[in-house]
């Protein structure tokens, strides 16, 4: 890496692959529901989807994480994961029978979980300690203006070709072409294979739940920051509640799209100066304000009044989305050993995503049952919570990792 260049080639380059990625998943993300819904798929059915594939893209980004780090390499992953991403988007339109629809999901959300904990692994490792909240930031970023130019593009399509929901899955192949082709220009860093050694003894490629032996290994501080990471996902339900919710002041489909997209361009902007600033003050500082961000967010939902002030809630919320998704990535990667890096990313993220499943259950289960602000209240009295254990941590786990 060149001396006091911090965005290389390379970390330039997953950045670009984040972004076509997303542009391809965001254009369809909008009108999944109601693709699934058109071609027979009712509540139940479309739940029971969802849930099985984020099931299968938490479990996975575990294995395969681990996996990389036992080989040693990451670029393989990578690029075969986005393959099957990209594949699997074309074969929605193709056929709309059961399980084939289940197959494409499958596909999709497995090869996210293939190539997520490689790619971060391989960021990390491009990048020096004290530019980690940058580097993760800036593919963050990346990743959120294709978040942002996606439903753009659905928006623009649906409004001339209302419905023709199948010709959008062909559309969407294209910019995730982009993404894996990109793929080809990025190469693996050569590390001593003997780092790897000691993951080999305890590692079979048939148990998929091999990743979660890591955390017996790992080092005290892991354990107690990913714990507090994981009991705030499990307070942290799906963003489809937040829209829901802004449907209830009376705004139109299309405005709630717009909200979507507003708080996607506030995430992106601020994702590298939040990590660039998470550098200087520590992880732990910069989590901490964007929990409290999260609180008054949700506290702020919970007493819903106004489009002028869901607007501001959803700036506040692109803040905290900056300070939070790819921070904690970049806090895990500067506590943990470049041969451990994946495997440690991949059993977080693996659990989260459990967690998140969990916690969606949860906040649906409170929604209907009770009422919709109770939801958002525990959430938010739980980000309190969650703040006071960071606060709390011992002094002997790092603020950052900063220099």
């Amino acid at each position: 890496m060149a001396k006091g260049k911090i965005i290389t080639r390379s970390i330039f380059i997953i950045g670009l692959i984040s972004l076509f990625n997303d542009i391809s998943s965001e254009m369809l993300y909008p009108i999944m529901p109601v693709y699934l819904k058109s071609i027979g798929f009712g509540a139940l059915a479309i739940g029971i989807l969802e849930g099985f594939a984020e099931a299968t893209a938490g479990l996975s980004k575990g294995y395969f994480g681990k996996l990389s780090d036992v080989k040693g390499v990451r670029i393989p992953f990578i690029r075969f994961g986005y393959i099957m991403s990209s594949l699997a988007k074309p074969m929605l339109a193709l056929f709309t029978y059961t399980y084939w629809v289940f197959t494409a999901r499958f596909m999709d959300k497995l090869g996210k979980g293939v190539r997520s904990s490689a790619r971060d692994a391989l960021l990390s490792s491009l990048t020096t300690k004290e530019h980690k909240g940058k580097v993760f930031g800036f593919r963050q970023a990346m990743d959120t203006i294709g978040a942002a130019i996606g439903p753009v593009l659905a928006l623009v399509y649906l409004y001339y070709y209302p419905g023709h929901y199948k010709t959008l899955f062909i559309i969407a192949f294209s910019p995730a072409l982009v993404g894996v082709t990109l793929t080809f220009f990025i190469k693996d860093k050569k590390h001593d294979q003997q780092k790897h050694s000691t993951n080999k003894s305890t590692f079979s490629v048939l148990n998929p739940f091999a990743f979660i032996d890591y955390w017996k290994t790992s080092s005290t501080e892991f354990k107690k920051i990913t714990l507090g990471f994981l009991a705030f996902t499990l307070i942290n339900s799906t963003d489809m509640l937040l829209l829901l919710m802004a449907k209830s002041t009376g705004i139109s489909d299309q405005d709630v799209i717009g909200v979507y997209i507003f708080y996607n361009v506030i995430f992106a902007m601020a994702s590298y100066p939040i990590g660039a600033m998470a550098d200087k003050i520590g992880m732990k500082t910069t989590f901490i304000i964007g929990l409290i961000l999260f609180s008054i967010v949700y506290f702020g939902m919970a007493n819903l009044s106004s489009p002028t002030m869901l607007y501001t809630l959803f700036f506040l919320y692109g803040i905290y989305a900056a300070a939070s998704d790819g921070i904690t990535k970049a806090w895990i990667a500067n506590i943990t050993p470049h041969s451990e890096t994946a495997t440690a990313l991949g059993f977080f993220t693996g659990l989260s995503s459990i967690c998140t499943l969990l916690a969606s259950a949860l906040a649906g289960l409170l929604w209907v049952q009770f009422y919709p602000q109770l939801t958002f209240m525990v959430s938010a009295i739980g980000g309190v919570l969650i703040i006071i254990y960071f606060l709390v941590l011992p002094k002997n786990i790092s603020n950052d990792g900063a220099a």
